[in-house]
């Protein structure tokens, strides 16, 4: 008796405790569960489908009645049902937003099943951007710290849209480019005397920082810049919007028409809201006119605090590790679709090592997630120096867009080797006979010394060279190793070319490689052998690869997929060699343009005029230039007829979709 009395009393006790503790611990994992939003829905949104509403209505069933809708979008998907897949989808993602892997489903059914259904670029990027938005804006909200999930943005990314294998991708690339300017602005103008690695990196890092600091929310703006808040309000009052996403684009394509010379006819032949933004920036001016005051960086810090609000309400981007991306990588231009892989990957193997434990540590999942980080450097490497044409998208005309490699990424690979290595676990053993991230960083290699000797940079092309051949972590089943590596300098980039000229990537890294050397090493140091050399060999190298590798499609009309040059090697070169003037110093683009032939000039002309006429003019009054702007840079002749050529030539990429862009 005794014993049951003592039996039911700590029997009490358990109870009274399980009581206590479940109040205690109940109320604070119930508000951590609402923080963090680990909760599922509980509840039908008013314009949620019967099936939601149903799910939700089912408590503790929900999960048999989950399962039955993802083994029917199984289904409709194995049977090219695609939108009923989904429908079903959407669906699941509303009734258990805590399941990555429909969320990757959803998103890859959209951005690739669905979209090769399509039959223009327009209805084929509304799709697979639909994916993207689905698995950023949303998947990856819900499940922050899922690697999974990141490694699947961050292939969409780097496959999709920076890739070639999709037959729309030129016109994927322009309207990202497009979407990115209108948030960030322009990428910034580097300084030519600070042209070093760490001095570039540190300018674009001074193109985000701004937005790292500035004001949370808008009551913190007003406290920091009143007249920043007081441009906000006008804005609201005068146009009817809620100042965010739209005043970045209106402002960004105001900037652009303004660069460009055209406000003149867009004042008179505009919508009432543009007339509004014109109206609202004549009131609040950036450029004052003497007298006046200037509103320039109460600009500024209106934009920074929207554009810190749109990355992270929506695109769920943190400012700050956009910063630690630049600064540990290299000078990110955020408009290319590769920098936004880098980020996604890089997130998810963050997030993923704060998640390891003795079941996933030596999961797959790592190893590719680290893959995607390298193939994005190596992709930025090859491609991330971005010459683009924003009106020309504006408008839905045939846009200039041409990344070029970029030299500043070339140390960034091996930089990140030890580690992607260490975290990679037996994947990446030393025992192992063939590892991929050794033979990645060999090709690597290849290139960065094959690109270096074609630009002329023979110091550079030499410093790569022998950090391959002396580099300790060669493949043991790398029988060619020895033989290759033990040629010299020119046999060793000779045989990169005839092996390699097949791809796209070597193919634009041979042209513009050569190109800048006839230009930097031929014109500027005055070496007219040396400028005729490299651009012969810049034209050979590019009737080669469109030789070998020229494709039409059906979805482009007639654009050549692997189209990642210019097929006129004349525009190509013109074009290049403008963009590469436009951002030298004066010195030295006076004397590179005094050199060029008349038919280059006359490509660079007017992109000089908008880079120099105003700044060379204003100094010669003042008496620190001795020449002005036309005895620097005189007018090739027949430039009225070379507009009208190059006028033409774009129009015939609009008329046949040479760049990707469906005709009007």
């Amino acid at each position: 008796m005794v014993h049951n009395s003592r039996v039911r009393f700590i029997a009490l006790l358990c109870m009274l405790a399980g009581l206590v503790g479940s109040g205690v611990f109940g109320t604070q994992i119930t508000a951590s569960t609402g923080r963090h939003g680990l909760s599922y829905t509980d509840t039908a949104e008013e314009n949620d489908p019967p099936m939601v509403a149903l799910g939700v209505a089912m408590g503790a069933l929900r999960g048999v009645f989950v399962n039955y809708l993802w083994l029917r979008a199984t289904t409709a998907k194995e049977e090219g049902q695609y939108y009923e897949a989904v429908e079903l989808a959407d669906w699941i993602t509303r009734l258990q937003p805590r399941l990555p892997a429909v969320w990757t489903f959803h998103a890859w059914n959209m951005a690739y099943n669905i979209s090769v259904t399509t039959h223009t670029p327009q209805e084929r990027w509304s799709w697979v951007n639909a994916g993207i938005r689905l698995l950023r804006n949303r998947g990856i909200r819900a499940n922050p710290n899922d690697m999974h999930m990141h490694k699947e943005l961050a292939w969409i990314f780097l496959h999709k849209v920076a890739g070639f294998t999709d037959d729309a991708n030129q016109y994927y690339k322009r309207q990202f480019a497009y979407e990115w300017q209108n948030i960030l602005g322009r990428k910034p103008v580097i300084d030519p005397s600070k042209r070093d690695r760490d001095s570039v990196i540190e300018q674009y890092v001074g193109w985000i920082q701004p937005i790292v600091d500035a004001p949370e929310t808008f009551a913190g703006l007003e406290k920091a810049n009143p007249r920043a808040a007081e441009i906000a309000r006008t804005y609201e009052r005068m146009l009817g919007e809620t100042p965010g996403h739209r005043l970045l684009e209106r402002y960004t394509l105001h900037i652009e028409l303004e660069s460009a010379g055209r406000m003149g006819g867009i004042r008179k032949a505009s919508g009432p809201k543009t007339q509004a933004f014109i109206e609202l920036m004549d009131r609040y001016p950036r450029n004052p006119q003497p007298g006046q005051l200037s509103w320039e960086q109460d600009w500024n810090d209106l934009l920074n605090h929207l554009r810190k609000r749109v990355l992270e309400d929506e695109y769920f981007m943190e400012p700050v590790r956009m910063v630690q991306v630049t600064r540990k990588f290299g000078p990110v231009d955020w408009r290319m679709p590769a920098a936004h892989a880098l980020y996604w990957g890089a997130r998810g193997t963050d997030v993923g090592r704060m998640e390891v434990n003795e079941h996933n540590a030596e999961s797959l999942d790592f190893v590719n997630a680290y893959r995607l980080v390298m193939q994005s450097v190596q992709d930025l490497w090859r491609f991330g120096d971005l010459y683009f044409n924003y009106l020309d998208v504006h408008e839905d005309r045939p846009a200039y867009y041409q990344g070029v490699p970029n030299p500043y990424f070339v140390p960034s690979y091996g930089g990140m080797l030890e580690e992607v290595t260490l975290a990679s676990g037996l994947f990446e053993a030393e025992r192992r006979a063939y590892r991929q991230f050794s033979a990645g960083y060999l090709n690597f290699l290849r290139d960065a010394v094959r690109f270096f000797y074609r630009r002329g940079d023979t110091e550079q092309a030499l410093y790569w060279y022998h950090k391959g051949r002396n580099w300790t972590g060669v493949n043991i089943n790398d029988t060619m190793f020895v033989d290759e590596w033990s040629l010299s300098l020119d046999q060793f980039a000779d045989k990169q070319i005839y092996d390699s000229m097949g791809s796209p990537q070597v193919a634009v890294s041979e042209v513009y490689g050569a190109l800048q050397g006839a230009f930097f090493q031929g014109l500027l140091a005055g070496d007219i052998d040396t400028f005729n050399g490299m651009w012969e060999y810049a034209r050979k190298a590019h009737a080669v690869f469109f030789a070998e590798q020229f494709r039409d499609v059906v979805a482009a009309a007639d654009t050549a997929r692997m189209e990642f040059m210019d097929r006129d090697f004349p525009f190509l070169a013109g074009n290049a060699f403008a963009n590469n003037i436009a951002n030298l110093p004066f010195e030295e683009a006076e004397l590179l343009y005094g050199n060029a032939p008349e038919d280059l000039q006359r490509y660079a002309y007017d992109a000089l005029v908008i880079r120099f006429k105003d700044y060379i003019d204003e100094q010669h009054e003042l008496g620190v230039i001795d020449v002005n702007f036309d005895e620097a840079f005189p007018e090739p002749a027949g430039m009225d007829r070379h507009r009208e050529l190059y006028q033409v030539k774009i129009d015939q990429r609009r008329d046949s979709n040479v760049e990707g862009v469906i005709k009007d």
